[in-house]
């Protein structure tokens, strides 16, 4: 009868407690912040209730709350009031991002400050790079040079963490190559090593500004069909020097995050990403779910299947949650 051990290992909370096999924690958290050109500048977005577009002065603000909550690591998108077709906003030692970064840190010096490396917040027309009119989809080896002098300009202005999103086929050997040239080797890289053309994508777009103004990603983004193309991604970027290795989304990857965490002794990130994060929150106004229960049964199921570091935008409701 030894079936009957599983109720007696669940009869009381003490034994439960004890028993529990992972648990989050507030540092296991990356908080994103989208920053926009401005002063006193926090605009809600509609499409993800609690997100906000942010001046660098509330970003400041919203920084100082977050670490009195515990949490200690954010990454930071751009807005740009000025787009263009190579993203010179971008390119710029005095742009969005750049002068965000010294303000930041200035201002809080302990915060763990990454930077998303990508062109598509700065282009408009939404890409992630420079353009290949012939082919109408992105220049990938055109794009690196530039990802290249975006990762130094960042490096410059004190980011802590460098994390491209692009997808670009040689990016972290490109960015690797580029800071290290440039004098700053201790910078770590956080890849978007597995980064899937997927659906769930919708309302970050409103939040970034940063939708195609034609066609799709399917050229430079996973098939979300490729498994082993999908491994093999990450263990590429591994290759080229990446420090910490990403899936993107993370709820429906779950299998992704899994299988790379048995192939790489890496430290894995996962992106919970702005759909799976409004779906929540409309089934929660809705009263079809337990919103705070659901929030933290998906947060839990992202660590068990293997990664360490989760980018989400739930990071201050699980905080209090976790703090009691």
């Amino acid at each position: 009868m030894s079936f009957k051990r599983f109720r007696r290992v669940r009869i009381n909370p003490q034994i439960r407690e004890m028993l529990t096999e992972t648990r989050l924690s507030v540092s296991d958290f990356i908080y994103p912040l989208f920053i926009k050109e401005g002063k006193g500048i926090k605009n809600e977005v509609a499409s993800m209730p609690g997100v906000f577009q942010m001046s660098t002065d509330e970003a400041i603000k919203e920084i100082k709350i977050c670490q009195s909550m515990g949490i200690n690591s954010f990454i930071l998108f751009g807005i740009p009031s000025v787009k263009d077709s190579i993203g010179s906003d971008a390119l710029c030692e005095h742009g969005v991002i750049a002068e965000a970064l010294k303000a930041i840190k200035d201002a809080c010096p302990t915060a763990m400050i990454s930077t998303d490396l990508c062109f598509c917040e700065y282009t408009d027309h939404g890409h992630c790079g420079i353009l290949n009119t012939k082919l109408q989809t992105v220049d990938n080896d055109a794009t690196l040079e530039i990802l290249g002098r975006q990762a130094v300009i960042h490096a410059k202005h004190g980011v802590d963490m460098i994390a491209p999103s692009g997808m670009m086929d040689g990016t972290i050997e490109a960015i690797r190559g580029a800071l290290d040239d440039a004098g700053y080797s201790h910078l770590p890289i956080m890849a978007y090593s597995t980064k899937f053309a997927s659906a769930f994508y919708g309302p970050f777009r409103d939040v970034a500004e940063s939708a195609p103004s034609f066609g799709d990603r399917r050229s430079y983004q996973m098939n979300p069909a490729n498994r082993l193309e999908a491994i093999d991604e990450s263990l590429e970027d591994e290759a080229q020097g990446a420090d910490i290795l990403m899936v993107k989304p993370a709820l429906a990857y779950l299998d992704i995050i899994r299988d790379i965490r048995e192939r790489t002794n890496l430290p894995i990130a996962a992106y919970n990403v702005s759909g799976e994060y409004s779906m929540l929150k409309m089934a929660g106004k809705m009263g079809l779910i337990d919103y705070e229960r659901a929030m933290m049964e998906t947060l839990l199921s992202i660590k068990r299947a293997g990664a360490g570091i989760i980018i989400t935008y739930h990071a201050k409701e699980a905080a209090a949650i976790i703090n009691g």
